[in-house]
């Protein structure tokens, strides 16, 4: 079942947030009034979606969001009144997954929760596939690097350079990557 923490100073509208959410098969993990110690309770109840519902996001409420996204980032909803474009922007750019405006009805809980559930599993994969990639890409920058030391100390082209630092990488049981940081770092040492 799915686990929903819930933020939302006004308890009347937590409420209907809840019963929302019981409708669609959601399991209330905490009601916050605020989002002062989002993180500490975010270890703690382990949620698979935050839900807030506010008037306007308050900067703090983005803020705590942000620090959030980066160390335990989670799906999140906030249904709101503020529509003007930079409280939208700031909010996607925080890690908000929905940004509702005009109110919360508990007919469209579970939609919505399960857009912004998708959502967020796509812009993890993203983030995933980006890191990969920029690891590749200082890979091969270090690659390039220890080639052209080995160019330059041995006198070598840049096919023998690269099936030097290969042969010795298949002799190590290392990627080529490790082996050209140990290139270089020898490469400071000795030169």
């Amino acid at each position: 079942m799915l686990r929903v923490l819930v933020i939302d100073e006004s308890r009347s509208r937590a409420a209907e947030i809840c019963s929302g959410l019981a409708l669609a098969g959601y399991q209330v993990a905490a009601i916050l009034a605020d989002s002062a110690n989002l993180s500490g309770e975010v270890e703690k109840l382990q949620p698979d979606v935050i839900l807030i519902d506010t008037e306007s996001p308050s900067r703090d409420t983005l803020e705590n969001l942000a620090v959030l996204n980066q160390a335990m980032p989670r799906p999140v909803v906030i249904f709101t009144q503020e529509d003007g474009q930079d409280s939208i922007r700031d909010a996607l750019k925080a890690g908000v997954s929905a940004y509702i405006v005009d109110g919360l009805d508990p007919k469209r809980i579970k939609p919505i929760v399960d857009v912004a559930r998708a959502r967020f599993e796509d812009t993890l994969a993203l983030r995933r596939e980006l890191a990969e990639i920029s690891r590749k890409l200082s890979d091969r920058k270090l690659v390039d690097k220890a080639k052209g030391i080995l160019m330059k100390a041995r006198g070598l082209d840049e096919e023998a350079a690269y099936h030097a630092m290969r042969k010795l990488a298949m002799e190590r049981g290392q990627n080529m990557a490790r082996v050209a940081r140990d290139v270089i770092d020898m490469a400071r040492v000795l030169l």
